[in-house]
């Protein structure tokens, strides 16, 4: 049967997010013909959910989560695969007062148990009460649901038959209610929901509508971006609704192992706006043949985004270069800075000028915490490109803090601190992490680092002691803690970080202090723990032994892994790092 897709021109009357709540977007949305399409790794569309019918189904969907005795505020699971029913399940707890949590949709091969574990913790860092996931989840859902007494554990299609009482009051939404918890992509272990209210998300929407993006009612969008990550759920789940614009999706699987097909359906839909972090823009540019050039058409493509890990200047100009005669035009690029504990936007470069970039002294803004600005013809090894990452948009107060708490003026790096109303209410029943990262006056302290410099943010280093790798977020704990079931490693005795490679690329790096000098057991000891890494988090890690009482230590006697990093980068040059990645490369075929 054939499927025609939510058109992109429509009547209704454009609205740039003034809502109060999400319900109240889609309910006004519902009023037009524009919505979801859902399409195939070969560019096929096989589902089609305009926003009428999502409404319709969103309000049935939600008695029927009712009718099992949930109360106000409970939580509901969603295993959140690229399709309608984590959309329809996503609105009916809106409706219905509940509160949906976006687990990962994303099983690795050989990670059954990892998987498992991560549902787990998930499930019980959320108190879920209900979950939900397709016939080919429902066995990672179940096995992590037992013993934990929720109410019900099933497929989408067992919820859709249970009875209906079409006369069901559904309960009034507040802006100050809670619209879902967004479990940041770090920490297996350590899960963290971020609770976001209706009215946080509802102004985060309208700033980027608006301000980021200037979205009017002639856009598409397209993304292959995760559900259950803030860019794809807030980027491509909520700002469609909140602009009444239609979005076509491809599953993140089938672009992974088809890239250019992102390329196909931004040709096919004309597509105005579409974001990735660097590394997609990277696999699909290395991907394209020139024979497949004359078959894109990108020239409608106005707004590129790009964000969720540390840009590459590099990366886009790769891209660029490689599609300018598609129509690319390297203007579109907006680079973007946010996180999912202010929603998702903090700031935007302008649009219609492309990125623009700091040639920084980078040993002064290490030694002296100051960017330095350097001609870019130097080329001592000293200076460093980092990508402007906009202004931020008008709804936030920015800070750029020393240690000590004190605002710093422009140029001076520190910590990003930021207050607005899109910033999250806290994490959900963690008051110490609440504490930690929200000051009493609403100020966030982000972790991140950077400056500012006449009103323009730009981002010099990533959360304290997060690993990202292709756009992946790895918490170094995890790595460590795996370490530590083995027998001859001891707690305390494991470091991760990342480092440049020497192509300048991140790679993940653990040092273990190791007290046998044998080298048969050494040797067995970093294969395992090689393979083990990779069998359990799917990562291809760096092992590296060091004698005991080496791992460097901060003033308080706490093991740095910032200051692990450093002495890593400083040992090696990069003919050392070229073969310190060709060491890794060979440990993983052998692991």
């Amino acid at each position: 049967m054939h499927i025609a897709a939510t058109p992109t021109e429509h009547a209704l009357p454009f609205r740039a997010g003034d809502f109060a709540t999400l319900t109240e977007a889609l309910d006004y949305a519902s009023g037009g013909d524009t919505g979801f399409n859902f399409y195939t790794g070969r560019g096929h569309i096989y589902a089609m959910l305009s926003f009428a019918t999502l409404r319709e189904e969103a309000t049935t969907l939600a008695r029927q989560l009712l009718s099992l005795g949930l109360s106000r505020g409970d939580r509901v699971a969603l295993v959140a695969e690229t399709d309608p029913h984590f959309v329809r399940f996503f609105y009916a707890c809106q409706y219905a007062g509940l509160i949906p949590v976006a687990l990962p949709a994303s099983v690795k091969l050989g990670g059954h148990e990892t998987y498992v574990a991560q549902l787990r913790r998930l499930l019980e860092a959320s108190d879920a009460a209900v979950a939900v996931a397709s016939e080919g989840y429902l066995g990672f859902l179940s096995e992590a649901a037992e013993d934990h007494g929720l109410l019900r554990v099933d497929t989408p299609d067992a919820f859709y038959a249970l009875p209906v009482d079409a006369d069901m009051p559904l309960p009034d939404v507040a802006p100050g209610d809670i619209a879902y918890l967004q479990y940041t992509s770090g920490s297996t272990r350590f899960p963290r929901g971020v609770i976001i209210r209706h009215e946080t998300a509802m102004a985060n929407l309208q700033g980027i509508i608006q301000h980021g993006l200037s979205i009017n009612g002639s856009d598409r969008l397209m993304s292959w971006l995760p559900f259950y990550h803030d860019m794809g759920l807030v980027g491509f789940v909520l700002t469609p609704v909140a602009a009444q614009i239609s979005v076509d999706y491809l599953d993140t699987r089938e672009f992974a192992m088809r890239p250019r097909q992102w390329l196909k359906m931004m040709t096919q839909s004309k597509a105005t706006i579409s974001f990735a972090p660097s590394f997609g823009y990277d696999l699909c540019a290395r991907r394209v043949r020139e024979s497949d050039l004359a078959a894109y058409d990108l020239s409608h493509w106005r707004a590129a985004g790009i964000g969720a890990e540390m840009i590459r200047p590099r990366t886009l100009e790769f891209f660029a270069e490689m599609l300018a005669p598609c129509g690319f035009d390297r203007r579109a690029f907006v680079a973007c800075y946010g996180m999912a504990e202010c929603t998702l936007g903090v700031s935007f470069s302008p649009l219609q000028s492309g990125y623009t970039t700091h040639h920084i002294d980078s040993d002064h803004l290490a030694d002296h915490h100051e960017a330095v600005l350097m001609d870019p013809g130097e080329s001592d090894g000293r200076g460093r490109h980092f990508v402007n990452c906009g202004v931020p948009l008008p709804s936030f107060e920015v800070e750029i803090r020393d240690v000590d708490g004190n605002a710093l003026p422009d140029w001076k790096s520190g910590v990003i601190h930021l207050r607005g109303p899109s910033v999250m209410s806290g994490y959900y029943n963690l008051p110490e992490e609440t504490a930690e990262a929200l000051c009493g006056d609403g100020w966030l302290n982000t972790g991140d680092i950077g400056y500012l410099a006449d009103g323009v943010l730009t981002i010099t280093g990533r959360k304290k002691d997060l690993i990202i790798i292709h756009g992946r977020n790895i918490w170094p704990q995890d790595l460590e803690h795996l370490a530590e079931t083995l027998p001859e490693v001891r707690v305390g005795d494991a470091l991760a970080f990342s480092a440049p490679d020497h192509e300048g690329e991140e790679m993940c790096v653990l040092v273990v202090q190791c007290r046998d000098t044998d080298p048969n057991r050494r040797h067995s000891l970093v294969r395992r723990l090689t393979a083990m890494l990779r069998q359990e988090l799917g990562l291809d890690c760096y092992v590296r032994l060091v004698p005991v009482h080496s791992l460097p230590r901060t003033s308080s006697g706490k093991l740095s892994r910032a200051k692990a990093r450093l002495d890593f980068i400083a040992e090696h040059d990069a003919d050392e790092l070229g073969a310190v990645a060709e060491e890794l490369r060979l440990r993983v075929a052998s692991a």
